[in-house]
């Protein structure tokens, strides 16, 4: 049984997600960040790192947002969460090292830069209903978690990233977001301003 440990709304949510999108057979356990739970000797044990996603594997720990949702999609190729082809894989990793590496961090560099940051992820996004285009992926998932995060801590201007703002809806519309939004508000979110 594949085992995620996760802080409710960080950046384990796109795991959690993912785990309910593809059916997979799994169990929480939630992590308090507040609490440092993630600097105790028996979680770097685990993820050196000291970071959350952590998914409990037969195969041992993965760690990093991008490498569980990868392993996931590849895992469970009948749920088409990563596109098959050379080009389509490509494009759904260069989405994936945007957000990882560009969209995530901005918002340490205050919000005038991750606004100015999130207008790339807009222009990037055009006016495709997902990231890969017509199909869902989990580009999609990444995005989703990382833009609800900024919605939730920014003063959004009205009109401000339509088109952000309606994959975001499209993508709370799915019902395993809507379930892993139930479960992670009822553990409790201990996220900073």
């Amino acid at each position: 049984m594949l085992t995620l440990h996760l802080a409710p709304g960080s950046s384990s949510m796109a795991a959690h997600i993912a785990l309910r999108e593809v059916g997979a057979d799994f169990e929480t356990r939630q992590v308090s960040l507040a609490a440092r739970e993630t600097r105790r000797p028996e979680f770097l044990a685990l993820n050196p790192a000291g970071q959350v996603p952590l998914l409990m594997t037969p195969e041992g720990p993965l760690t990093e947002v991008a490498a569980i949702l990868f392993w996931l999609a590849r895992r469970h190729p009948e749920t088409g969460l990563l596109p098959e082809g050379t080009m389509a894989e490509a494009r759904a990793i260069s989405w994936m090292s945007f957000l990882a590496a560009t969209v995530h961090p901005a918002r340490r560099q205050g919000l005038e830069h991750a606004r100015m940051v999130w207008a790339q992820a807009e222009a990037r996004l055009g006016a495709a209903p997902y990231t890969l285009g017509e199909a869902y992926s989990i580009a999609d998932i990444h995005l989703f978690r990382l833009f609800w995060r900024f919605r939730g801590g920014a003063a959004l201007e009205p009109g401000e990233f339509p088109r952000l703002t309606a994959h975001h809806d499209r993508v709370l519309a799915r019902p395993a977001v809507q379930r892993v939004l139930r479960e992670e508000a009822a553990m409790g979110y201990e996220l900073p301003r």
